[in-house]
């Protein structure tokens, strides 16, 4: 028998990819002679993230699903139909074992071509609301993983989100000293991690931005990351008041994590599973889109005391005057969440899925 082949469908976006690269360095640590390979399109982060970790990737026609009946739609068949030809053409190249899908453009035709094929197939879902991928998946394997219990999908089991070294094994009361050291923060203050991503920080930038002066009063200091498309210049600010640093992005998110007491967010899938897996309690800012799915991943957490929920539209100054300073300033209350945060946190999910997947993959080789 030769090295176990495994397929891997999670393109286009960053919270695709991330866990299925998450999960392909676990089935190296596991099985380092597996082979592995990534589907994904010219479309999205594909082409950037994926050989970045050293997987050879192999591109199909993308085929973005329609959530409603319209033109796109009737032009579905005939293009999902090019797609699933060509990730069949791979799965055959590489004599694949198994396909592992975590939902997306290229997830449907690996899907449909590993059915035909009778190859198994395995799906992770990290949101709360599954998409149309994933929910169709669900009902061609009895292989399925969530991040939470609450998405609806069929033989689902919970297992979080698979996750990166540098995140599972972070030991953040030991590394904060480095950390802010690295960052330029002061080693003793109160500290609040802002970071929205590229497309939703606008609103969290301005609302920190305008409560710059409570926060200096009440001794916070403030690591900003407003993302590359929104230029922010930091408040003007004392010799003798807390540091107020701005980045456009911050690629070692470990050492923003390991400096943070507490993050005001948005509540994707990934920021959820990675502030609960580090313990570090936030106030959670979700995207008004998609029928409020982004609440649905941070509900939880907040119900189990590790974080704070706002309506986008209520995040403003006085929001954030009021109740990040009330936090930070109050330690029994910030270690309680901080507690309460780890406790409703997952930090296996990568060598769960992992070990699963081997084992599927070689029950089809029997």
């Amino acid at each position: 028998m030769g090295a176990t082949s495994i397929v891997l469908a999670g393109g286009h976006s960053a919270g695709h990819i991330e866990p299925a690269m998450n999960v392909a360095d676990a089935i190296r640590e596991l099985e380092p002679d597996a082979l592995i390979t990534a589907l994904g399109t010219v479309r999205g982060l594909d082409t950037t993230l994926i050989p970045a970790r050293g997987y050879p990737l192999e591109l199909i026609p993308p085929v973005p699903l329609p959530r409603r009946l319209n033109l796109a739609l009737l032009r579905t068949p005939s293009r999902v139909a090019a797609a699933v030809r060509a990730a069949g053409e791979v799965l055959d190249r590489v004599h694949a074992d198994v396909v592992v899908g975590f939902g997306g453009y290229v997830a449907v035709p690996a899907y449909l071509a590993a059915r035909r094929r009778g190859i198994p197939i395995v799906v992770h879902e990290a949101n709360a609301r599954p998409g149309v991928a994933n929910r169709l998946a669900a009902r061609l394997t009895t292989h399925v993983y969530t991040a939470t219990a609450s998405t609806g999908l069929g033989h689902a089991r919970p297992i979080g989100i698979p996750l990166r070294p540098a995140i599972i094994e972070l030991d953040r009361d030991g590394e904060r000293p480095a950390a802010r050291a690295r960052l330029g923060l002061a080693a003793d203050r109160p500290t609040l991690l802002v970071t929205g991503g590229s497309q939703g920080a606008r609103r969290l930038n301005e609302a920190v931005l305008g409560a710059h002066r409570a926060l200096a009063e009440a001794g916070i200091q403030v690591l900003h990351i407003a993302g590359a498309k929104n230029p922010l210049t930091a408040p003007a600010r004392t010799a003798d008041e807390p540091p107020y640093l701005v980045l456009p992005y911050l690629d070692a998110m470990a050492d923003g994590y390991a400096a943070a007491d507490f993050v005001l967010c948005r509540s994707g899938a990934m920021t959820c599973a990675e502030l609960t897996a580090v313990g570090l309690p936030a106030g959670y800012v979700p995207l008004p889109l998609r029928g409020g799915e982004q609440r649905l991943n941070a509900e939880p957490i907040v119900a189990a005391g590790g974080g704070l929920m706002v309506a986008d539209e209520d995040c403003d100054p006085a929001w954030v005057a009021h109740n990040v300073t009330a936090v930070l300033t109050d330690p029994p209350r910030l270690a309680a969440m901080a507690a309460a945060a780890r406790r409703a946190g997952n930090r296996d999910a990568a060598a769960v899925l992992a070990r699963s997947v081997l084992e599927v993959a070689h029950d089809h080789n029997a």
